[in-house]
């Protein structure tokens, strides 16, 4: 059955196997800064000809500054004006017939395409403005039901591409490779890099150049994640272990990982498995995290240059995520961004002119914002919000860093920082509690001269423990509370002391 004509079992299956039951206050769950995010950055509709159905899957921005967008209904339209101030964007239908396209990249005048059972190269060769041509790169993988969706990355810098695959049913693997990340080299051909993947939704490059991948709240994985993908890893769901006979390149098959575990004992045991970079907090941070993108755009979209901006399918927002890799393994932190989008985000590109494009849809699954489908493009005012901009880690505490500079008392009071912690089990079940929550002692604060950073010293450090800031009772040099109070750090490794 071809997946355009399935209409919203596509977008209710991946969220349904992916994302668990939907209550009503979940989906309503908010930050409730939707009013003052505007103050900084405001949320401009892009109009859809009213003929169109455009539920965008994946962004490619182009040489001469237009947008290609790859839909769930397998086209690729090519869209002009995007940055206007007022835009009345055009849109040209350049190919159709494809399937589910979540992945969408450009190289010497053709699109690379990701759709669920191969990637194709689409091109123009009579240049008519029209795809003629549809070749096969890479169907190095089974396909046998709907359900099993692929994500494809850009290129990188030596002409790879990548392509998560999600497992049958987001649980089994019933067709080759499923449950796995695949590398397709300049000439076409394919290797397997990593086992383990459950329901991805989307791979890229951190700020720093690393391949990631976000993973879904399901079976092995309590919450939304974002992982670090290295060759040979295995990333937590043993479903896919059976292909591992025609993948000589990943060695030998992982160890079965314990049900009812914690992750930062198994991957002691289990060699391969790599622990979660970023965690999510459920609900609090999103519920459905979909496509990324890193912010490069020169200081266009203030103060957080390098930065992971990711979408969430169900609540409709826009997060931040910042990485860093300590001893050699990948960690960091997740901040709210923007919420109030019109329909449920499935992917994001930054423009031109450095604004946040998203698009999505809300076919088939509860999603807080109301349209069936939107683009919607989110610009920097040029005023700078107060904000919490970086939090990293140090030998015995934390440095967050500030978009403005902090009143002094208020920040070398102990009492305006509230942090706790909580991991979750590793397991096979579906989703999962926040357990052995803990409430750390600030021991020690020192504040930079500019008073835009503060070093923490806790009274002890938790590996395999993610770390909830709440930073209420910090007010800028200007009194000003924080535009988002909260920020979330998963702690893998602890740095040497130097």
């Amino acid at each position: 059955m071809n997946c355009s004509n399935k209409l919203g079992l596509t977008i209710i299956c991946i969220l349904l196997s992916c994302f668990g039951t939907t209550r009503a206050e979940d989906v309503g769950a908010r930050w409730g800064t939707e009013d003052r995010e505007r103050e900084y950055y405001p949320i401009v509709n892009l109009p859809i000809p009213q003929e169109l159905v455009i539920e965008a899957g994946a962004f490619c921005a182009l040489p001469d500054g237009k947008i290609a967008v790859g839909t769930r209904h397998g086209e690729i339209y090519i869209v002009s004006g995007v940055d206007q101030k007022k835009p009345n964007p055009s849109y040209r239908l350049f190919a159709t017939g494809l399937d589910e396209i979540f992945g969408l990249a450009y190289k010497d005048g053709a699109f690379y395409v990701t759709q669920s059972c191969e990637v194709t190269k689409v091109s123009d060769t009579k240049h008519r403005g029209k795809a003629d041509r549809f070749e096969t790169i890479s169907d190095a993988w089974g396909y046998s039901h709907y359900h099993e969706y692929a994500f494809g990355s850009k290129f990188d810098d030596k002409g790879n591409l990548y392509v998560a695959l999600g497992l049958s049913y987001s649980y089994e693997s019933h067709a080759l490779f499923r449950g796995f990340a695949m590398q397709i080299a300049p000439e076409g051909k394919t290797r397997a890099i990593a086992s383990g993947l459950r329901s991805p939704a989307g791979i890229g490059p951190n700020e720093q150049g690393a391949l990631f991948y976000i993973e879904s709240q399901g079976p092995w994985n309590c919450s939304n994640s974002l992982k670090a993908i290295t060759p040979g890893s295995f990333h937590g769901h043993p479903a896919s272990f059976n292909w591992y006979k025609y993948t000589p390149e990943m060695g030998p098959v992982p160890e079965e990982p314990k049900s009812g575990s914690k992750i930062i004992i198994e991957k002691e045991r289990v060699k391969q498995l790599v622990p979660y970079a970023v965690v999510f907090p459920y609900i609090r941070m999103g519920r459905s995290i979909t496509g990324f993108t890193v912010n490069h755009s020169k200081g266009k979209f203030g103060p957080f240059e390098d930065q992971i901006f990711l979408g969430d399918y169900t609540l409709s927002i826009i997060m931040r995520a910042t990485t860093e890799q300590v001893n050699g393994v990948w960690q960091g932190a997740c901040y709210p961004f923007r919420e109030g989008l019109s329909t449920g985000i499935l992917n994001v590109i930054f423009t031109e002119e450095g604004n946040l494009l998203c698009g999505g849809t809300n076919r088939g699954w509860p999603v807080r914002g109301v349209k069936p489908f939107a683009l919607e493009r989110i610009d920097w005012n040029g005023k700078m919000p107060f904000e919490i901009k970086k939090i990293t880690i140090t030998p015995e505490g934390f440095q967050i860093a500030f978009t403005k500079a902090l009143e002094s008392v208020k920040a070398l009071d102990p009492k305006s920082y509230k942090i706790s912690t909580f991991t979750h089990p590793y397991h096979a079940g579906y989703g999962g509690p926040e357990i052995d929550q803990t409430t750390p002692v600030v021991k020690n604060l020192e504040l930079s001269e500019d008073r835009k950073t503060v070093q923490l010293k806790l009274d002890k450090l938790i590996p395999g423990h993610v770390y909830d800031f709440d930073l209420d009772g910090l007010t800028s040099a200007e009194r000003e509370k924080l535009l988002h109070k909260k920020a979330y750090y998963t702690l893998n490794e602890i740095p040497k002391q130097k």
